[in-house]
């Protein structure tokens, strides 16, 4: 849990001050002036250096690059290495450049493929930037070699509420299914719940919250459990219909939703899908079921719009050029804020080990300068994981004029059931 990991942190982050006073760390470090450079950090230049007196901090990327959620790791990829080209070009951070574009692995979202990437980068990085699925998170966490590794999610399991070494930002799939069914009573009247989704822990934490809601509000539900594959999904379009449900829960691949959505939309239902963000690829909007997408879908986030007005849009949306508008390029670009402030803090304090960050995390209470875009209270890892859970939730409509495909519904809100709810471990557990 949170607390027995954080006092690991503190116990190594001791260490580390004593072994300095020998030049070394644990993790290899050398001792460079009043610095501590530990694994991934070094005084020699980044390889495409913009100020080549800098040293590098290596971060490493394991992504899914080639398979079913390429489509979310390669824009999210894309927006990460966009912010730190753009804080290179500020001047860094400190005496130092990040490098995230010389370790990225692609686990073709496989976990033993994870296992065997991370394996070969373990040794060469600072912290991991981002790491794509959830079971292959955990086992990596797991590993002998990663008792101190920070790592930031490409998941929204509640189950990283529990984890120090993990830097969350964003709702949880399970908080985001109870504010979708809250929005479903609330303004769609809905009595009737579904949840279409993919088993373990992405698609079953979604669900759970919706469970959790539906039951709060007095509302029956439906449970409903499918695979992958866009042709898999006649018995789930099946469910959907029995079930007659007002508002139904979305927590697959982009897919799976098209082929849900326009398999009940073209026999006559008349509910509300609401998607975890897993769910959206702009080109939904180009395929057959785009009408039935268009009038019967809402895309659920906590984060705010690639057209969104804050500074950090604007310049996100200067350094994204002429590609394509993308959310998860908004969304890589965003959790660099998070990694930012974490490395001016460790380089100011001159420790920049693996657990001189841990430490550091440990004490970030989420006053994070991100330009506006995190969802408000991203980066309390200070606070119990029910303290640090992120509740907030902005729906989205399909748009095909916009430049993502997507236009923010209403203002972002809290429902009663996530408000309310108290984070004890995560949802999935609860299946």
């Amino acid at each position: 849990m949170r607390r027995s990991v954080r006092r690991l942190g503190v116990l190594a982050a001791v260490t580390t001050l004593v072994l300095a006073g020998c030049g070394r760390d644990d993790g290899g470090s050398e001792a460079e002036g009043e610095a501590t450079l530990g694994t991934g950090v070094t005084s020699e230049p980044c390889p495409d250096a913009v100020d080549e007196s800098k040293g590098c901090i290596y971060l490493g990327i394991i992504s899914d690059l080639t398979g079913v959620f390429a489509g979310v790791g390669v824009p999210l990829t894309d927006g990460g290495q966009a912010f730190w080209k753009r804080v290179n070009e500020e001047g860094g951070i400190g005496d130092y450049e990040v490098d995230v574009t010389t370790y990225v692995k692609d686990n073709k979202y496989d976990p033993d493929t994870h296992a065997e990437v991370f394996a070969e980068i373990n040794d060469e990085v600072l912290l991991i930037a981002q790491s794509l699925g959830t079971i292959a998170t955990e086992a990596m966490l797991r590993d002998n070699d990663a008792d101190e590794l920070l790592v930031l999610p490409a998941t929204l399991g509640s189950n990283w509420l529990f984890e120090d070494r993990v830097l969350e930002i964003g709702t949880s799939y399970c908080a985001e299914g109870m504010n979708a069914v809250d929005y479903g009573v609330d303004e769609l009247g809905a009595d009737k719940v579904a949840a279409v989704h993919f088993p373990g822990d992405y698609g079953d934490d979604t669900a759970v919250g919706a469970r959790i809601a539906a039951e709060a509000r007095g509302a029956d539900f439906t449970d409903i459990t499918t695979g992958p594959g866009a042709d898999q999904q006649t018995a789930a379009v099946a469910e959907v219909l029995k079930s007659e449900a007002d508002i139904v829960v979305v927590a697959t691949g982009p897919l799976e939703l098209a082929a849900v959505v326009g398999g009940a939309v073209s026999q006559g239902f008349q509910g509300k899908f609401v998607g975890a963000i897993p769910t959206w690829n702009a080109a939904l909007l180009q395929s057959p079921a785009a009408p039935a997408i268009e009038a019967s879908y809402l895309w659920a986030s906590s984060f705010p719009g690639y057209d969104a007005d804050t500074p950090g849009h604007e310049a996100m949306r200067e350094a994204a050029g002429d590609a394509p508008a993308n959310e998860y390029f908004a969304m890589g670009w965003s959790g660099g804020y998070i990694l930012k402030a974490l490395l001016e803090e460790a380089v100011e304090s001159g420790d920049l080990t693996r657990g001189g960050l841990l430490e550091i995390a440990s004490s970030m209470s989420g006053d994070i300068e991100s330009e506006g875009m995190l969802p408000d209270g991203s980066g309390n890892y200070a606070g119990d994981p029910n303290e640090a859970a992120v509740r907030v939730t902005q729906l989205f409509t399909p748009a095909a004029d916009t430049d993502a495909g997507v236009e923010p519904m209403g203002d972002i809100f809290t429902g009663p059931t996530a408000e309310g709810h108290d984070f004890t471990e995560a949802c999935y557990l609860q299946k």
